[in-house]
């Protein structure tokens, strides 16, 4: 039978949080290190290039999984991280080709793994990441954070698992064009990507300055 806790043993308990700077505090304040979020654009609509650059800054905390499951680790990836000028010398970032999940918890299951997954894209994943395997992933890894990257449908993630992933999510990132709306449980805002200079600017800042 479920126990419930009371108010004292709620503000007792401890969380592990990023502290972020920057534009990352500004838009998504101070966030747990486990949980899930959803990043969901149009086909080829900087999808990868700002997760890249969103991977780049989390490795400062953890090392990072990142599964490019629909376009592999070949040539075109090759490319986007180049494209987003990733600083190769200190990144603790490494890079997987599909896995199924049960490769993908012998990986997680390693004790050098990563704390952050970034698992890219949901489509790949349709017939294997089921809602349900979802539900189980998050409950057998409370520790890992989870970044599920997805196309776009009629302005909401387009597989039912992202669907499901963005309702349990703190955080969930709408990308249009080149700027990505932030929201969920986090003050939000807007980011502009700008990929000719591989950096990210405040939405009101690029605004000020046109």
């Amino acid at each position: 039978m479920a126990r419930g806790i009371s108010i004292k043993t709620l503000f007792e308990k401890k969380f592990n949080t990023f502290e972020f700077d920057g534009i990352w505090k500004d838009v998504l304040g101070e966030q747990e290190r486990s949980g899930i979020w959803v990043i969901y654009a149009d086909e080829k609509n900087y999808k990868t290039y700002f997760t890249l650059m969103l991977a780049q800054y989390l490795s400062r905390f953890e090392k990072v999984n990142f599964i490019s499951a629909e376009e592999g680790t070949g040539f075109t990836f090759q490319q986007n991280v180049a494209r987003a000028k990733l600083d190769f010398k200190n990144s603790k970032i490494k890079f997987y080709n599909y896995l199924e999940i049960d490769e993908m918890k012998k990986v997680l299951n390693n004790r050098e793994a990563g704390k952050i997954t970034i698992i890219d894209n949901a489509t790949a994943y349709v017939d294997d990441l089921k809602s349900a395997t979802l539900r189980v992933l998050l409950r057998t890894y409370p520790k890992q954070l989870f970044i599920l990257i997805a196309h776009k449908e009629k302005e909401e993630p387009s597989t039912a698992m992202a669907k499901l992933a963005k309702k349990l999510s703190n955080v969930y990132i709408n990308l249009s064009g080149s700027v990505a709306f932030v929201a969920g449980r986090c003050p939000g805002g807007k980011i502009i990507i700008d990929d000719q200079k591989a950096m990210l600017f405040h939405g009101s800042e690029i605004t000020k300055q046109s």
